[in-house]
């Protein structure tokens, strides 16, 4: 049996950690979305975008545009030059209205211009189109 360290150095087994854990999941309402993008196959741009999306790097105004829009938790991987994001969304969550708002938004406006720089469209993408959604295939149950 595996432990893991809580808060106050109380141990707790793993089975019932994660027990929690997804009884906290099942609690919210949230929905969750993958995306995927590629970046330009260059080891160099590809460096430069990993810097504008380490920790604390990106736009404040990206960010609060983000959060605003009702994603509660944003992560992205990377592996080659394919992007790979998961977004949890709050149960109003709206791509439509989201998209608006970033339409409106100069800091977001320029914010994707300039990384337009590094990405680039899926081979299948229709002319203009970035990020898109993937098709879940599995889910443990």
């Amino acid at each position: 049996m595996q432990f893991v360290c809580r808060r106050n150095f109380h141990v707790q087994p793993m089975e019932d950690q994660q027990m929690n854990i997804q009884e906290s999941l099942n609690s919210r309402r949230v929905k969750r979305y993958c995306l995927a993008c590629d970046l330009k196959d260059n080891a160099e741009l590809i460096e430069q975008y990993k810097v504008y999306h380490d920790s604390g790097n990106a736009w404040p105004e990206i960010t609060e545009s983000i959060k605003s829009a009702g994603i509660l938790d944003m992560e992205i991987y990377l592996i080659g030059n394919r992007l790979f994001m998961i977004m949890e969304v709050a149960d109003n969550f709206d791509f439509e209205k989201k998209a608006v708002a970033d339409a409106e938004n100069p800091s977001v406006q320029e914010w994707e211009q300039l990384m337009w720089n590094y990405q680039q469209q899926l081979p299948w993408a229709k002319n203009g189109e970035k990020w898109m959604l993937m098709d879940q295939i599995f889910k443990l149950e």
